[in-house]
């Protein structure tokens, strides 16, 4: 099978990550609260755990998504791996804020689960294009 399918379904999903998480950052940096359905944003965003170093966590994931999409244009064989290490690490790290959101915050961001969906869809579809490429 072609690998096209992946690198295609793996730009999809980054560029997805990549707004949500562009429009966390400007949520951040405009000083304005996120929509949400529920008060969990607001709790979330607003929480210390919303930044490492000072950096916003949005943004660190509007990078990583970015990343994501330049290493497609790598050769094949570093852009396999440079995508399913970049994703993975992000799948990690949208663990850890999952269960901080729930045994520390007390609330969840539907904005922020939405990335860490999309994340991990990311790791799949990179585990699948490592597979098959043999």
């Amino acid at each position: 099978m072609s690998e096209r399918p992946y690198v295609v379904a793996t730009g999809g999903l980054a560029a997805l990550g990549a707004a949500v998480a562009g429009y966390l950052t400007y949520a951040h940096y405009a000083h304005v609260a996120v929509a949400c359905p529920t008060s969990g944003c607001e709790a979330v965003q607003s929480s210390a755990y919303s930044e490492v170093f000072g950096i916003p966590v949005g943004l660190l994931g509007l990078i990583a998504y970015l990343v994501i999409l330049a290493a497609l244009a790598a050769p094949r064989e570093t852009s396999r791996w440079l995508v399913l290490g970049i994703a993975f690490s992000g799948f990690v790290f949208s663990t850890y804020l999952v269960l901080v959101q729930a045994f520390r915050i007390g609330s969840f961001c539907a904005w922020c689960l939405a990335s860490d969906a999309i994340v991990t869809l990311v790791v799949v579809v990179a585990l699948l294009r490592v597979r098959t490429s043999g």
